[in-house]
């Protein structure tokens, strides 16, 4: 399969990958190409912006949460239709899961696809040395193809002459663009990172736009389009959410989804493996709806900030009884992170649904990482005994950590046990977010729940 592509790195977080990976695929579109959006790791942010970007899902290529045999297949199945694909890198670009070597790093994303990387690199207090780093970058793992370098924070014509003779000289890494330090892209930020897109409108848009401006103006376009359609074929096919999952036989159970500004952090193929498995997938926004659709058969509730907007969510009384009452009845539920928020008695002191027995609140603590966690009981999206590989991102705590039935197991870094979550025969909450591609069981368990009906089908696999 033929996909025109390529991987930005850094050498660390704060580089400024996200601007140039953005800019880049805001430019490249504004020059008529099919642009297709990727993101190494667990982020739900920065694929918000490059959809924005592109007018394409911005899908995750995870090699820890969906396994490193999905990654092409995945990459193809996002790529499909599209002239060239630019996939954002996370951290460094070896930084991978704690303690598993290169797994999950931009690295070992990049080595999978067999893509160019272009390594952007904070050109700020420093000259000839910016030479020693690309050619560490360059020489430290040799299947990974170190193809270009986009300089970033350059002072002046005159440090960006110093780099460019630098790097000519000393690493053999051609120099695609040089961003001035004095550009600035207005892209607010909050304790989890930038605002998503869902919030910000037409800010976002214009912060989009002046990104596509900045590198269309900065970096050599044609040089970055020649790179990527260096990159081979791909040998995978792309990844069919229908092979990966049996639909329900007859009729179609609707499925909510919790959507909009409280409401924004999920993977597309999530909501893909569900229609696959059967259902219709009906997005709402509980920060305007005031009722949940329409014959609602299961209700899934996924991450984003509703510590942001828990005045609000709190004041709509009218969903939250509805909430309570679908879980009442039997419905099947499942909720992860902001979902299980909202589903606590209350979360900052402020009414939230009621099914859950805890209260949650706001914290300065980030707690932050990958999770190989086993489901302790049967619940509508996992059998007990269910292994997956999740990851933990908020700022919030719940008071229990778990109810008497806890979602899930695992061990921490020390090796200490930890349960979390909570799980009636109705309703999985649990801070852990999930890609389904990795484990796409999950949502045929949770159709296949949803058309049996309230209280059906609890033993379902």
């Amino acid at each position: 399969m033929r996909i025109p592509r390529l991987v930005i790195a850094a050498p660390s977080s704060g580089a400024g990958k996200t601007t140039v990976a953005t800019g880049l695929m805001a430019a490249l579109s504004a020059r008529g190409l099919t642009v297709s959006p990727h993101k190494v790791g667990p982020d739900y942010i920065d694929p918000g912006y490059h959809g924005l970007a592109t007018g394409r899902p911005g899908r995750n290529l995870d090699a820890f949460l969906c396994g490193p045999e999905r990654i092409g297949p995945l990459f193809a199945h996002g790529a499909a239709g599209a002239d060239v694909a630019v996939v954002e890198g996370v951290m460094g670009m070896f930084d991978g899961a704690s303690g598993k070597g290169e797994l999950a790093s931009t690295a070992h994303v990049a080595k999978l696809l067999r893509a160019p990387v272009v390594l952007v690199v904070d050109g700020s207090s420093q000259s000839r040395s910016v030479a020693a780093l690309v050619h560490g970058f360059a020489s430290w793992d040799p299947e990974v193809r170190l193809a270009g370098v986009i300089l970033n924070r350059v002072a002046s014509d005159r440090h960006e002459q110093l780099l460019r003779e630098a790097l000519e000289e000393g690493s053999g890494v051609p120099v695609l663009g040089a961003v001035r330090r004095t550009a600035a892209v207005a892209t607010p930020a909050r304790h989890l990172g930038l605002v998503p897109v869902v919030e910000r409108s037409a800010e976002a848009l214009r912060a989009v736009r002046d990104m596509g401006e900045l590198i269309a103006a900065s970096v050599d376009l044609d040089a970055v389009l020649a790179l990527a359609r260096s990159a081979p074929d791909l040998a995978e096919g792309a990844w069919e959410p229908a092979s990966e999952v049996t639909p329900v036989a007859g009729p179609r159970p609707r499925i909510a989804l919790a959507a909009g500004a409280a409401f924004s952090f999920s993977y597309a193929e999530n909501a893909e493996l569900l229609a696959a498995a059967g259902a219709e997938v009906v997005p709402f926004d509980p920060l305007r709806d005031t009722a949940l659709p329409g014959s609602t058969a299961a209700l899934v509730i996924g991450g984003g900030f509703p510590e942001v907007y828990a005045a609000e969510l709190s004041a709509n009384a009218e969903l939250r009884s509805a909430v309570a009452s679908l879980a009442a009845s039997g419905a099947p539920i499942a909720a992860e992170c902001a979902g299980l928020l909202y589903l606590a008695r209350e979360l900052d002191g402020r009414p939230m649904c009621g099914v859950l027995p805890a209260e949650a609140r706001m914290t300065e603590r980030l707690t932050l990482g990958y999770r190989e966690a086993v489901a302790l009981h049967d619940s509508p999206l996992a059998a007990a005994g269910t292994r997956v590989r999740g990851h933990e991102f908020h700022r919030t705590t719940c008071t229990p950590t778990a109810g008497p039935l806890p979602a899930w197991g695992w061990r921490t870094p020390a090796g200490a046990p930890h349960t979390e979550g909570f799980t009636t025969p109705a309703v999985h909450a649990s801070y852990l977010h999930l890609h389904w591609a990795g484990a796409p069981q999950l949502a045929e368990r949770l159709v296949a729940r949803a058309a049996a009906g309230p209280g059906g089908g609890r033993e379902t696999a």
